[in-house]
């Protein structure tokens, strides 16, 4: 009996439960289905990088995937039909477009008698099975965070027997052609794409960067981040994976990578017993907040042309490369949110614009965590001073001279403070477009004002 196994969000073939559950079934039809309301035109960077990404995967299978386009609920239903299908294979979605997604496709597939099983998840805990003990969810990382470790995870998932694949029906090559056009029209330089590439990363990293991650992590002018996330994000590489490898790993570096695949599997957990998160606030402590609207100060933001150099390199670095340094994430949400007033859907939206490593769950609840309306315990006395962050955190100026151009004549510490210097803007470099000390008073005072105090 011929089964299909539908991937998504894991487009690998090692340890991929919802795979070895097809395998166990019978010869195996691989399908990838190109959704429009996903994938849109092929413009936005996100877009590009899955699209190398199934591209990887269909080399990986030898020319094999079956590639569909079009709404989910009939292009699987097609495919499953033409293949002669028994059930469709998935990993288990807990996003709130995954679920009804999932549950329009599955209906359909019941109507003609084709089973649906969903197997795993693409993270090592399935968001909604770590909860209190009365039921109820966690709000709070750091207790999250114990009980995710209590509730463990399994093993790196292998077939119990030996891969069969069925040959796919139907021309994929239009489909093909397409990824291959929106790759080729990205305008931001992908990383390599594919499980083995994942992999490579992951060797590098941990034996780069991994022993001295603790201490280094929040410095962007090192660079010493694993580069996993654009591979987390389509499931090029399954977190079990990385945990199961750093099981008999000690030190600090390797405590404080683990803390981060937590935090990506809290944020998912939140969305999903919480999935209105995703768009509007968590928390309704601040429902009274006065924003303003964005207008010429958000897109001297989005430009990084705000006269601030750490925020103005980290948004270049995001049209550069599509991605951004997590510290450097933080001190421009900061400075969106508590320098210029704006509710944070709007740099959430423009993150996910321009993000290869976009993750709904983890970009949504990030932006809520520095603008206080999210899990974070102490929210409203946390404003991130822009200049101090740099100073900190890129004390030579490097990251800075990296991305802002006009600030490449200021030598070490200099390039982080050009109105301190009488050439500081003579190569074109924007003045600041707020003075930060009064921007945060204004900010502590409409946060008390929301809060009636």
């Amino acid at each position: 009996m011929t089964v299909l196994w539908w991937a998504r969000r894991d487009l690998r073939l090692r340890d991929n439960p919802a795979l070895c559950a097809a395998a166990a079934d019978g010869p195996v039809v691989p399908l990838v289905v190109i959704d429009p309301a996903l994938f849109g035109d092929g413009a936005r960077p996100r877009d590009a990088w899955y699209a190398a990404s199934v591209l990887a995967l269909d080399e990986q299978l030898d020319g094999g995937l079956h590639l569909r386009t079009g709404t989910p609920a009939d292009a699987v239903l097609d495919a499953a039909r033409e293949a002669g299908a028994t059930a469709v294979h998935v990993s288990r979605e807990t996003t709130p477009f995954g679920r009804r997604r999932d549950a329009a496709v599955r209906s359909r597939l019941a109507e003609h008698g084709i089973d649906w099983v969903e197997t795993g998840s693409p993270y090592a805990v399935t968001p909604g099975r770590v909860t209190k003990a009365d039921g109820s969810p966690y709000r709070v990382f750091g207790a999250f965070q114990r009980a995710w470790h209590e509730h463990r995870w399994p093993a790196p998932a292998r077939p119990g027997t030996p891969l069969r694949w069925a040959a796919p029906a139907g021309a994929a090559e239009p489909v093909r052609r397409s990824l291959r056009e929106a790759v080729d029209a990205c305008t931001v330089p992908l990383p390599p794409a594919g499980e083995d590439a994942a992999a490579r990363a992951w060797d590098r990293f941990r034996a780069d960067d991994l022993p001295r991650y603790a201490d280094d992590r929040d410095r962007p002018d090192l660079d010493t981040s694993s580069r996993l996330s654009p591979y987390l994000k389509v499931g090029a590489v399954h977190p079990r994976t990385l945990l199961a490898d750093l099981r008999d790993t000690g030190g600090e570096g390797a405590a404080k990578f683990v803390s981060e695949l937590c935090w990506r599997e809290f944020y998912a957990d939140v969305l999903h017993h919480h999935p209105r998160s995703l768009r509007h606030d968590l928390t309704d402590a601040l429902a009274g907040l006065e924003y303003d609207a964005p207008g010429d100060d958000f897109a001297a933001w989005q430009r990084g042309e705000t006269g601030f150099p750490l925020v103005d390199a980290g948004m270049r670095q995001l049209r550069a490369e599509g991605w951004m340094h997590n510290r450097v994430r933080m001190v421009v949400a900061s400075f969106l949110g508590k320098d210029l007033h704006h509710w944070w859907p709007h740099g959430a939206a423009h993150f996910l614009d321009l993000l290869i490593d976009g993750d709904p769950a983890s970009n949504a609840h990030g932006w809520q965590w520095v603008s206080g309306t999210g899990t974070d315990a102490a929210p409203y006395f946390r404003v991130f001073n822009p200049t101090a962050q740099a100073e900190k955190f890129d004390p030579r100026g490097d990251y800075v001279r990296r991305y802002v151009p006009e600030l490449r004549h200021l030598d070490g510490s200099a390039a982080l403070h050009p109105w301190k210097h009488p050439d500081g803007y003579a190569h074109g470099y924007p003045t600041r477009i707020v003075d930060h000390a009064q921007e945060r008073e204004e900010t502590l005072l409409r946060y008390r004002r929301a809060r009636g105090k």
